[in-house]
């Protein structure tokens, strides 16, 4: 048998291992209540090389790649369709400000400690702060779609996560640039930003108006009936659109699902039986690409690596849940006076910046540049994930209960 078919055969059992394994994980989190990304991140680590040794799919593969670039964008996409206008509109400065400078507030507060923990110099101990500072969207919004929180608190936190993965990306490879001996620009850098989110947000903004025009327009819908394909396509279009730019694909894919999501506020109204078809394929094919996102992170989990930086990873994520976030929410959201945000809903902010495929994305990209010190950022980078996935996510539900913030129904 040739190698390419034996490759073949392999993928395609570990992919149905993973669904199988990966469908019987969501009955469970389910069943018990928490959310299925911390389930599938168990999940994958039972079943990785490093354990059960079902699943080996590599980090490097393309196999890989495309599930996390994929299944990422959609899952912005998802988030951005249930995102609405009018509670936008109440909270945008809070968003803009803790999307941005937020995220350097977090960095410098990690990266002081980072310093201290691991007696690093200070530019790699920010680089690995940079690293961590942005939030996940592709933990974020399951957790909002499973967990019903007062709608302007779950878009704010949503809508952060997808706005500050731009500005995490710039800082990360600003500072790189630094510890590699070239020089930072802040006037550079803030431009470059400025341009990223502009050009990401006009590529969603005219690629979601043209999906709803072709599917829900009264005279020109003729892909109505195929319109879980066009969001497909749209999705792909709009992040290569932006990347082709050199602009941020994932506020792109964002910002299309906002405007698709948003549809009738722009005259656009899809026949019922249609809506109803395109919103259940968008859940399943959110559910099976988050399922195989986490799963897979989760069995790349390198335990040898992590071995020699485990004490000090654990110290740095302590002070990035329980002092940098708490500073940047506070910082940021407080003086938006036209939110008016009340303490709990500040404090369910605080807790919920749960660290996922972003970071882990940059972690890698740093390993491949040989950038300095990028092992032990890559090891910090994974307790993060698996302690804010863990310990933040699955306690979501029940923070939010206790601070009067769950929707009835």
């Amino acid at each position: 048998m040739s190698s390419s078919i034996e490759i073949a055969r392999h993928t395609l059992l570990s992919c149905g291992l993973i669904l199988a394994i990966g469908t019987v994980a969501a009955f469970v989190a389910q069943r018990i209540r928490i959310p299925d990304v911390a389930i599938f991140l168990i999940t994958g680590i039972a079943i990785g090389p490093h354990a059960l040794g079902l699943v080996h799919i590599a980090a490097d593969s393309a196999l890989n790649q495309v599930i996390l670039l994929f299944g990422a964008s959609y899952i912005l996409f998802d988030g951005g369709a249930t995102l609405r206008l009018a509670v936008l509109k109440q909270v945008w400065i809070t968003i803009l400000v803790i999307a941005t400078i937020g995220v350097v507030i977090t960095a410098v507060i990690t990266g002081i400690a980072a310093q201290f923990v691991f007696g690093i110099p200070l530019i790699v101990a920010l680089l690995l702060a940079a690293t961590l500072a942005s939030t996940d969207p592709a933990t974020l919004v399951p957790i909002f779609r499973q967990i019903r929180i007062r709608d302007r608190v779950a878009q704010t936190v949503m809508s952060e996560s997808a706005f500050n993965d731009a500005m995490g990306a710039i800082i990360t490879f600003s500072i790189l640039a630094v510890a590699q001996g070239g020089t930072f620009s802040l006037s550079a850098s803030l431009l470059g930003l400025i341009e990223h989110s502009l050009l990401g947000i006009v590529a969603g903004v005219v690629l979601g108006y043209l999906a709803a025009l072709l599917i829900a327009h009264e005279k020109w819908a003729f892909l109505a009936e195929y319109a879980p394909v066009v969001t497909m396509v749209a999705v792909i279009g709009a992040y290569f659109a932006a990347e082709g730019m050199h602009a941020s694909g994932f506020m792109a894919v964002f910002v299309f699902g906002v405007v698709l999501g948003n549809k009738e506020a722009f005259g656009f109204t899809m026949e019922p039986g249609e809506a109803q078809k395109l919103d259940e394929f968008v859940l399943t094919t959110a559910f099976i690409l988050r399922l195989f996102i986490f799963i897979l992170l989760g069995a790349q989990v390198d335990f040898a690596l992590m071995q020699q930086y485990w004490l000090g990873g654990v110290a740095v994520t302590l002070v990035l849940m329980f002092v940098a976030r708490p500073a940047t929410v506070f910082l940021c959201a407080l003086p938006d006076r036209r939110a008016r945000w009340s303490l709990a809903e500040m404090l369910f902010m605080c807790w919920t910046r749960e660290t996922g495929v972003i970071p882990a994305a940059l972690a890698g990209l740093l390993l491949g540049m040989k950038a300095p010190g990028a092992e032990m950022i890559a090891s910090v980078t994974f307790v993060a994930i698996l302690m804010t996935i863990l310990i933040q996510a699955s306690t979501t539900r029940w923070l939010a209960a206790k601070l009067g913030l769950l929707e009835r129904g």
